[in-house]
């Protein structure tokens, strides 16, 4: 299957403040930007990595735009950074061609499957639930709440204290668990009135489209009761034509869709400042699709990235594989691995013989 035969959401960002003309017929070359995040380093190791310890992974340096912009040195680490940053967008000699954001990749808080091995025991990996609390579009778990409660803190703190700036624009998996860590996250933060917390839920945000059905969402209906007044992308679907209970997508699929949204995000949404709210398992494909370092994230871990777009001659379409069958499970997929997304318990991962 080609990614061509798969639905395109393209909707508009939640403010989408300046189109990028220049990048129509264009393909879009993604750098991560080194030197500015921890993250960045291969020297540090993602295990055990918190971003509430390091302030977000930024690194203390100095900027060229120190000298006039911080001459006293009274500005904070994160004052300096934006200013750096509006530099770089500003003064670039092909500015129509290049364009820099700074992003925050949020995995959500703990779902209920991602500890259901010891909530459920072993029952078919295709049912619904045990009564109790389902792990199809899983809910997060109390912890869940309390690591999205744990990035509110950080972020008001960093926002009184350090005058980090304010994101410009929110997005989100329509997953539920995502809706609930962003709704939890930013919902009660003071933010300006010129940059409010109206999140825009984007379909290709999801985790990567398996067979279990923790990767299934909810429908569109659904979503609206759950969070009402939260912003829908464009052409997004009542039902969810992307999950297909017997096909999951390939890595090479999932990478392409990734590029994809981040083409929609830098198209057409001017921002400079951008939260996403999304899944361990895209967010590894987003980094690829930038060209960052593989960096995996726990539950409610977040990581920013400095990336910079170039404008390229269009390169041909992939013809990759986009769906391919998958062994099913014989036991639940009761958990969740960072970098992989749901899979199947360890004594039950035998492969169906249908397949």
């Amino acid at each position: 299957m080609k990614l061509s035969s798969v639905p395109v959401f393209l909707g508009l960002a939640s403010r989408s403040m300046a189109t990028w003309h220049e990048a129509k017929g264009k393909d879009i070359q993604y750098t991560s930007v080194g030197g500015y995040f921890l993250q960045d380093d291969p020297n540090t190791n993602p295990d055990g990595f918190d971003y509430a310890q390091h302030n977000f992974g930024l690194i203390d340096r100095k900027y060229s735009t120190d000298d006039k912009f911080d001459p006293d040195g009274t500005k904070t680490q994160w004052q300096r950074f934006n200013k750096w940053v509006h530099y770089l967008n500003h003064h670039c000699d092909q500015s129509e061609n290049i364009r820099y954001k700074v992003i925050f990749f949020g995995r959500h808080g703990q779902g209920y499957h991602n500890v259901a091995e010891s909530f459920y025991g072993t029952p078919a990996w295709n049912a619904k639930g045990n009564g109790t609390i389902t792990w199809a579009d899983p809910l997060l778990t109390p912890d869940g709440f309390k690591e999205a409660e744990k990035a509110n803190g950080f972020y008001r703190r960093l926002y009184e204290q350090q005058s980090m700036p304010r994101f410009e624009s929110y997005y989100s998996s329509p997953l539920k668990r995502c809706l609930q860590t962003a709704n939890t996250t930013f919902g009660t933060l003071d933010l300006p009135t010129e940059y409010p917390f109206v999140p825009t839920i984007k379909e290709l945000f999801r985790e990567d489209i398996s067979i279990h059905t923790c990767d299934r969402r909810s429908t569109k209906s659904e979503i609206a009761e759950f969070m009402p007044g939260w912003t829908f992308e464009e052409g997004f679907t009542e039902k969810d034509e992307l999950w297909q209970g017997d096909k999951g997508e390939t890595p090479a699929h999932q990478v392409a869709r990734s590029k994809k949204v981040l083409d929609d995000v830098f198209t057409n949404d001017g921002s400079t400042w951008i939260s996403v709210t999304s899944h361990s398992g895209e967010i590894a494909a987003l980094l690829t699709a930038l060209n960052h370092r593989a960096f995996s994230l726990s539950t409610g871990q977040i990581i920013p990235v400095l990336i910079k777009a170039e404008l390229v001659q269009p390169l041909p379409a992939s013809t990759s594989a986009g769906f391919t069958p998958e062994a099913t499970c014989k036991q639940a997929p009761v958990t969740s691995l960072s970098g992989k997304g749901c899979v199947c318990s360890s004594t039950g991962s035998t492969p169906s013989p249908t397949l």
